[in-house]
């Protein structure tokens, strides 16, 4: 029976893309035969403190020797010397979601001592596992070059299709942590330039871990006078969730950077239409079978006008839908994909 240790950064059951990945593939190859065990580190990486520091070496050193470790990108590229320690007798491989360097509002200067962190740390993974073909993109442009570097994507969950709102207003949903990267503000200002059209807005995520960017959005909804249009209901839980995606017309992520694109998937797996930025692989989610609409990230203006076009025409927006129901058809599960990272593991 093969055997594992997986190490997360934060508690594996948290509300982000990343967990929700770390903890489906951790299922899933349990399902496939594979011994798994997880060990949550410290939720402050990538800036981990002094004594995340010290609790990520005991548990490298409580791990069996000759055993293979995979340990999550935001942890494994901010603790190099603490790898590089463990490297004589463990068999390491990296999971980055995004590199580190990457980020979205780093100063340049933590920006560049990220890069060299991560860059010390892949010295010592046997293999770079990816989730997006976008990060191999990410990392070559941060120096961040692997030999051995596998893509593999995540999978979806098997889900009804959206109900809808049944309401004269047009429900939007966004899936995303508040943080610089998710690009609420851009949202919240294209959504103020639609004028008097009939709309609604619930914001899902957290509200927690970068409190700089929820103040800045509650100021923006303040601004434009947009409480009654727009509801930060932050982390839901998957049963909570489900009956949201169930609930709205449109899927809509203003994200900046994005490395695959998760909740997007989501939204096709319910054919719901979506409007969201070209970043990760939404516009291959998207595009290819007329799903939505894609435009720039960061670009306002694109984004009120595609806005204004799937709420003003319901008739595009049905094709939409029908679009999203073509694509869901071909998404993958979470077995299949776990499939994938057993075969890069092996």
């Amino acid at each position: 029976m093969p055997a594992l240790t997986f190490v997360v950064a934060g508690p594996l059951h948290a509300c982000t893309g990343g967990s929700v990945y770390n903890r489906r593939m951790a299922e899933s190859l349990a399902r496939r035969g594979w011994t798994v065990d997880v060990h949550e580190l410290d939720d402050s990486f990538p800036f981990p403190t002094t004594e995340a520091l010290r609790h990520s070496a005991a548990v490298m050193a409580g791990i069996p020797s000759g055993r293979l470790v995979l340990v999550d990108g935001l942890a494994f590229g901010a603790m190099p010397d603490v790898i590089e320690s463990a490297s004589g007798r463990l068999r390491f491989l990296a999971l980055v979601h995004l590199p580190l360097a990457a980020a979205v509002g780093l100063a340049p200067s933590a920006a560049a001592a990220l890069a060299q962190s991560e860059r010390r740390a892949l010295a010592h993974a046997a293999r770079v596992i990816v989730t997006g073909a976008r990060t191999q993109a990410l990392m070559a442009a941060c120096g961040l070059l692997h030999d051995d570097v596998v893509v593999v994507e995540p999978g979806t969950n098997t889900a009804e299709l959206a109900a809808g709102s049944g309401s004269a207003d047009v429900h939007l949903l966004t899936v995303a942590t508040l943080n610089p990267g998710k690009g609420h503000e851009v949202l919240i200002d294209a959504l103020a330039a639609l004028g008097h059209r009939r709309w609604r807005l619930t914001c899902v995520g957290s509200l927690t871990r970068h409190p700089e960017t929820v103040e800045a959005v509650r100021t923006s909804i303040a601004r434009h006078d947009l409480e009654g249009h727009v509801s930060l209901a932050g982390e839901l839980n998957a049963a909570d969730l489900d009956v949201c995606f169930h609930r709205v017309d449109v899927m809509v992520l203003a994200s900046l950077r994005e490395t695959f694109g998760m909740a997007v998937a989501e939204a096709l797996a319910r054919g719901l239409p979506v409007v969201a930025t070209a970043t990760g692989a939404i516009p291959s989610l998207v595009g290819d079978d007329e799903a939505g609409l894609v435009v720039p990230p960061g670009d306002g203006r694109a984004l009120a006008a595609a806005l204004t076009r799937i709420i003003d025409d319901p008739a595009f927006r049905a094709r939409c839908a029908a679009g999203a129901r073509r694509v869901r058809e071909r998404l993958p599960d979470w077995d299949a994909a776990a499939g994938r990272l057993a075969a890069a593991l092996a």
